[in-house]
C-alpha cells in the first residue's frame, strides 16, 4: 500500500506539474500565434496600401507632367492662339481666341471656350462652343517639337486634325477638315500676350 500510495502522491504532482506545463505551453503557442496573425495582417496592410501608392504616385506623375503642356500656341492665323490649361487632377480647359471672319464679326477677336476636352497621356482631343455659328474639333497628340528646352518656342506641338463646323441661318452645318501642327509659343510670350488679355 505504501507503494501505491507513493506512487499516488509523486503521480499527483506531476500531473500538476505537467498540466501546468501544458497550460503554458499552450497559452504561449496561442499567444505566439496571434501575434503571428497580427503581424501577418499588418504586413499585409501595408503592401495592399503599397500597391495602391504606384498607381496614385503614377497618376499624380501623369497630370504632372502633363501640366508642362499648359500654354499657348498658335493657331490657324498670325496673332490667333489656343491655350491651353491642364490642371492638377488632369482635368482639361482652354479656348481658341482668333479673328471673326463673318458679315458681322470680321476682324473681332473672339474666344471660343472648350466645352469638351480630354487627354488621355499625350492624346488631346477638345469641341469648343458655337461661336458665331463658327465652332472647332480637334483631335491628335501632344508631341514634342523642335524646341530645345521648357519655354522655348514649339517645345510642344499640337498635331492632328482640325475640324471647324460653320452653321448657317438654316442651321445647315458644314463641316471643313484639315491638318494642323499648333507651336507653342515661347514662355514669355505666352506671359506677354496672357497680360495684355
Amino acid at each position: 500500500m505504501r507503494k501505491f500510495g507513493l506512487k499516488t502522491t509523486i503521480s499527483a504532482p506531476l500531473a500538476f506539474a505537467l498540466t501546468i506545463l501544458l497550460s503554458a505551453g499552450t497559452l504561449a503557442a496561442t499567444a505566439a500565434a496571434q501575434d503571428d496573425k497580427a503581424a501577418g495582417s499588418k504586413s499585409a496592410a501595408p503592401s495592399a496600401q503599397a500597391k495602391d501608392a504606384p498607381a496614385k504616385d503614377a497618376a499624380a506623375k501623369d497630370a504632372t507632367g502633363a501640366q508642362a503642356y499648359s500654354g499657348m500656341y498658335t493657331f490657324l492665323k498670325e496673332g490667333e492662339f489656343v491655350q491651353l490649361t491642364v490642371e492638377d487632377d488632369g482635368h482639361i480647359t482652354g479656348f481658341i481666341s482668333r479673328f471673326g471672319d463673318g458679315n458681322s464679326d470680321t476682324g473681332a477677336f473672339l474666344d471660343q471656350f472648350f466645352k469638351n476636352a480630354k487627354l488621355d497621356g499625350n492624346k488631346l482631343s477638345f469641341t469648343t462652343d458655337l461661336v458665331h455659328g463658327v465652332s472647332f474639333d480637334f483631335k491628335g497628340t501632344v508631341a514634342r517639337g523642335e524646341g530645345k528646352n521648357p519655354g522655348d518656342e514649339a517645345y510642344f506641338v499640337l498635331q492632328g486634325t482640325l475640324v471647324e463646323n460653320t452653321s448657317d441661318v438654316n442651321k445647315k452645318v458644314t463641316s471643313h477638315s484639315q491638318d494642323v501642327a499648333f507651336k507653342m509659343f515661347p514662355e514669355e510670350a505666352s506671359s506677354d500676350s496672357a497680360a495684355k488679355k
